[in-house]
């Protein structure tokens, strides 16, 4: 095998691997999803991979801001994917405004950074919704509006390829049941937004979903 088609190879194989997708789907997820009315998406658990170069421009003060713009992004991103199927009537539950949300997690003393320390049984009855959407979020490259400004300024345009993960939970309420986890990763020319992220990562998975319709 020449070089050249091993390279080739070796770059398809990668690719395929980072657009594989891993969906848990929990056997009562209908049947529960039927007793609920409304739903909360919390901050994703956020990681940007910079490049060693990149890494060396910025702070760790400025990583943590970085990654938590990511985060809340995708908050706001996976809360319109969810609204805009409520508004056409496509879905089953109402989804709670991230305002809200947010606030009732500040006004409770939970913030960015100790989220993961609180079991989404416990998210969700503060929240009083029936079930709680979270997750981590990995990139090599920032999507959001912040994010992507304050990097851009300190270490210049890097182009528009991207590599990203997407890791979402949704939990019941009543008793903390791991009702849906999706897995997906992509990679290449990912849209210009963290909204375009979400609507490529979620295409598939909205049929698996029991609150769509």
């Amino acid at each position: 095998m020449t070089k050249f088609y091993l390279s080739l190879l070796v770059s398809f194989l990668t690719l395929s691997v980072a657009a594989q997708t891993h969906l848990y789907e929990n056997p009562a997820f209908d049947k529960i999803a039927k007793e609920h009315q409304m739903i909360a998406v919390v901050p994703f658990d956020a990681t940007v991979s910079l490049r060693p170069k990149q890494m060396k421009d910025i702070s760790p003060e400025q990583l943590q801001r970085m990654e938590q713009s990511e985060g809340e992004s995708v908050q706001m991103a996976m809360y319109s994917w969810f609204l805009k199927r409520e508004k056409r009537e496509q879905l089953t539950v109402k989804v709670q405004d991230t305002n809200t949300t947010n606030a009732l997690l500040k006004k409770n003393g939970i913030t960015y950074e100790n989220l993961t320390e609180y079991t989404p049984e416990e998210l969700a009855k503060l929240l009083e919704v029936d079930a709680v959407v979270s997750g981590k979020f990995e990139t090599s490259k920032p999507m959001s509006e912040g994010a992507s400004i304050a990097l851009g300024a300190l270490i210049g345009f890097w182009g528009s390829t991207n590599k990203a993960v997407l890791n979402m939970f949704i939990h019941n309420a009543a008793d903390g049941q791991l009702l849906i986890n999706y897995n997906k990763g992509v990679s290449g020319s990912v849209g210009s937004s963290t909204e375009d992220l979400i609507n490529i990562l979620l295409r598939k998975a909205s049929r698996r979903i029991a609150y769509t319709k």
